[in-house]
Formats: structure tokens, sequence, C-alpha cells
């Protein structure tokens, strides 16, 4: 953004590179009401600013929405076996779903266990999910789960250079580069894995990310969307 009469208002710093280069949308707040006011329940953006229509939050912050969805019998409990069988519902092949539902209850079972004691069988608690939020992501959530309006428009406004409104496979691989937080490698790898799942997943028939979908990734509303399909198919 250029503004002459309030230098304050700038987002480019002429000795910083990097600004232009990843641009902000400085309309923003004229899309979405109080786009700086993270929304604890709703995914919005200029297209949905009430969130996904008719979705039932139950109450869920949009961290928990996601998670939920692998959570298969709604007990607030997310095992391996009920991550694993959240990927095939998917679409995504047995070895696929299987190592990477290890790797995810690996990685985010402790953080969120109600004591310091470990679990055995790897469960993660949804109520706690927030405490597994790993660092080098595009900070859509933030650190209570809840969802950042302008965070998420900014994936397309710094890295949707081919199409405002969707991502390219090489402009997803940019973004996880540049969100890279320094020696965070845990967080680099879980940003790459959930990122080319989606991708996997979700990409449209020109080799697209839609912003749509991305949308849908964080309050779980696509993976519902992908279930129902791959059941009619």
């Amino acid at each position: 953004m250029s503004s002459s009469s309030d230098p304050s208002l700038e987002t480019v710093a002429p000795r910083a590179p990097v600004t232009s280069e990843r641009k902000l949308n400085p309309d923003l707040q004229e899309q979405v009401p109080k786009p700086y006011l993270a929304r604890a329940m709703a995914a919005v953006d200029p297209s949905h600013p009430e969130g996904t229509r008719g979705r039932d939050t139950r109450g869920m912050s949009v961290l928990q929405q996601h998670v939920a969805f692998f959570d298969r019998n709604g007990d607030g409990i997310v095992y391996p076996w009920d991550t694993f069988q959240g990927m095939r519902a998917i679409g995504l092949g047995f070895p696929t779903s299987l190592a990477t539902a290890f790797f995810i209850n690996l990685v985010m079972s402790y953080p969120t266990q109600p004591s310091w004691i470990p679990s055995p069988l790897l469960s993660i608690h949804i109520n706690s999910i927030h405490k597994a939020k790993h660092g080098s992501d595009s900070e859509t959530y933030d650190t209570e789960g809840r969802f950042d309006p302008s965070k998420f428009d900014a994936i397309f406004s710094k890295f949707g250079r081919t199409h405002p409104n969707a991502l390219t496979e090489d402009e997803m691989n940019t973004m996880l580069r540049s969100n890279r937080n320094m020696y965070d490698f845990l967080g680099w790898g879980a940003a790459i894995l959930e990122w080319k799942i989606l991708y996997k997943v979700g990409k449209d028939k020109e080799g697209l990310l839609q912003r749509e979908t991305v949308r849908g990734v964080f309050d779980g509303s696509l993976f519902e969307r992908l279930q129902d399909s791959k059941k009619s198919s």
C-alpha cells in the first residue's frame, strides 16, 4: 500500500524488498468487517463474512472444528486409528494414511494431555488442541485456535501470483519456505505434511488450490465435502 498522506500506513519499505514481493491487501477492511479481529468459531473471508453457511460449530473454536472431523465417535479424543480412518475418508491411500496418522498423533498427543503423563495410545484431546499448534505456519490459527482473517487473506495476497484466489503448487512451496521460523524443524515438517496432503486431495483439474478449498480445511468443512464426494462416487 502506498499512502503519501499517512506514511504510517505503508506496507512496503523501500529498503526491505521482501515487503514489495509479498504484498498485503490494503482494502481488506472494506471486504471483511474487522479483519484484524480473530474469529473464535467462524472461518470468514470476503465471500463468507459469516463463515461456512449452515455450519454447526457446536461451540468449538475453528481449530477444534478442524480436528473434530477425525474424532470418529465424537468422544472428544482422537486416537491414531481415528486419524487413519479420517485420512482414508478424505481419499488418501492406505500407506499414506497409516504413516500420516502415526506421525500426527505421535507429535500432537503429548501437548494436549490433561496431565504430564504421556498417553501410551497417543491420544489427542480436542479441548486442548491449541497447545499442539506448531510454528512455521501461516498463523491463520492464533495461539488459542481462533481464525485470523487477515492472516488467511495474506496467504493469497503474498503468494497467489498467477491467480489472485488460488495457489499453484510452486506458489504453495514458496509459501512454505517463506513461513519457516529459524531452526523450527518440527514446524517445517508439519507444515509441509499438512499442505502436501491438502494439495493432493484438494487441487482442482488445473492443479490449483482454490481459496475456498483452503478456507474449508481450516474449519474442517472441506473434509466433510471430500468424505461426502467419496461416498457418492
